[in-house]
């Protein structure tokens, strides 16, 4: 029987391509690259739209956490970024060639996606998808159903592997054809589309561009920390997080490590703040009347307790908050 490995982001589009050759008799099985910077993905667990669609669709998914290895590209992407930080073509290269690793693994024949010609801009123009084919080892073996009528077939198309006629030339950003599609094969159960992305963000991007000019061996827990709070640069070495809510206090102190600085306000309502990197006594009492600005001050002195973990004796230290016009100048 022959078999298909499906990059099942669990989109609307890569949906109706799985289905379009799941109803051609073909087995499929369905992979998704998991980074830290999927919209979409809780904290230790798998892309739920993906897991969700392959529910939905019958068929198994492996998941392949890829974050350390999918560094190196933003890091230093041969052909570019997009308008934030988001190297979308090197992105689709490096996913492209785990799904060939996976696809000759398994014993599979070709790859399906659900890539429409002309909806994203930078990584669906034809000849990005021609140079993204060829530099990922996958020329030939990309099967897409949703827009194969557009391009020249590939070798499952010539080979009878599946049956081209059945496939359709969707072109462009409008996404009624696909809606259209998905009434037609009883599919009702969808993401509405929206970047899944963080590095298209141009929020997320400038602070990703400041913890790779001044952290290049970032780590995951890092991005994390990113994700999770206020980002603050100190000085070349230090930064500082501060949470907004309750729940981002809780999931920073989840994400400290040892010899950060904790720092929490005294007797009143306020964030947390967790400092990473090389912290003077002059950085801390910035940290502190940070944290202060956001507790509930009325203006006066805050005492703002502070730690280097895991020790578990608190200093404390009595400030005033700081200036709008200081946090502008530090804030990422």
């Amino acid at each position: 029987m022959v078999k298909a490995i499906s990059l099942l982001s669990g989109g609307l589009d890569s949906i109706l391509a799985t289905k379009l050759i799941l109803d051609q008799g073909i087995e499929v099985e369905a992979v998704n690259f998991k980074t830290v910077f999927c919209n979409c993905t809780p904290k230790n667990g798998s892309c739920m739209v993906s897991k969700t669609a392959a529910e939905t669709l019958g068929i198994k998914l492996k998941v392949f956490e890829v974050s350390r290895e999918y560094f190196e590209v933003i890091k230093n992407p041969k052909h570019g970024y997009g308008k934030n930080i988001n190297p979308c073509i090197d992105c689709r290269i490096f996913m492209f060639k785990k799904a060939k690793e996976y696809m000759e693994a398994s014993g599979a024949s070709f790859v399906i996606t659900g890539e429409v010609l002309g909806e994203r801009p930078m990584s669906q123009r034809k000849n990005a998808i021609g140079l993204i084919e060829r530099e990922s080892g996958l020329e030939g073996l990309i099967v897409r159903p949703l827009s194969a009528r557009l391009f020249s077939p590939s070798i499952p198309e010539k080979e009878g592997l599946v049956d081209r006629e059945k496939f359709l030339s969707i072109e462009g950003r409008c996404r009624k054809p696909q809606i259209n599609l998905a009434k037609d094969l009883s599919i009702n159960d969808y993401p509405c589309p929206s970047g899944g992305c963080l590095l298209t963000y141009e929020g997320f991007a400038n602070k990703m561009r400041d913890l790779i000019k001044y952290k290049p061996n970032f780590t995951i827990n890092d991005v994390e920390l990113l994700k999770t709070a206020r980002y603050f640069r100190l000085g070349p070495k230090a930064m500082l997080f501060v949470g907004r809510d309750q729940q981002q206090n809780i999931h920073l102190d989840a994400l400290a490590k040892e010899n950060d600085i904790r720092l929490q306000i005294n007797n009143a309502a306020g964030p947390v703040g967790i400092g990473r990197g090389e912290f003077t006594k002059e950085l801390i009492d910035q940290s502190a009347s940070i944290v202060a600005r956001y507790s509930d001050h009325n203006g006066n002195r805050v005492s703002i307790g502070h730690n280097k973990l895991p020790d578990t004796e608190t200093n404390f230290i009595e400030i005033y908050p700081a200036e709008e016009a200081f946090l502008s100048h530090l804030r990422v």
